[in-house]
């Protein structure tokens, strides 16, 4: 990663009035390169390969301390599985059933939804749609 990105990063963490740590700014970066949203784990495998600074505990506060301040979302895409993704613009996403992997589908994509038919005595504050199905790997 260059130099301006890496400013570009700190900077980010700043302006949202976070303390820019070693391991906040290291998870950010990790999202910030993926589409994969990934778990805790997989986030704490990929920064740990090269050089074991962070511990589950760790990620797991910077991540929290990263969607406090709208950097990060949580997407819960299956059952007792948090996932996190730095794309915080709204969007829906593809799950394939067979491989796992998740996509991204951008929110005007899909139509908007009719919410007229919602209870009045909900109070709605957003949505997104996953979908389901087979990835193009998996489909040959």
């Amino acid at each position: 990663m260059g130099s301006q990105a890496t400013d570009t990063i700190g900077q980010t963490l700043r302006q949202q009035g976070l303390r820019v740590t070693p391991q906040r700014y290291a998870v950010y970066a990790n999202l910030l390169q993926r589409s994969d949203h990934p778990t805790v784990e997989q986030i704490l495998t990929d920064l740990n390969r090269d050089l074991p600074i962070s511990s589950q505990a760790t990620v797991y506060s910077s991540l929290q301390a990263l969607r406090q301040v709208g950097l990060v979302r949580e997407v819960l895409l299956e059952e007792g599985i948090s996932r996190y993704d730095a794309n915080v613009d709204p969007h829906h996403h593809f799950r394939c059933r067979q491989c796992g992997c998740i996509k991204d589908i951008a929110w005007d994509a899909l139509p908007a939804l009719d919410l007229s038919q919602v209870p009045t005595d909900l109070s709605l504050e957003s949505y997104e749609i996953t979908i389901h199905g087979l990835c193009q790997v998996c489909q040959d």
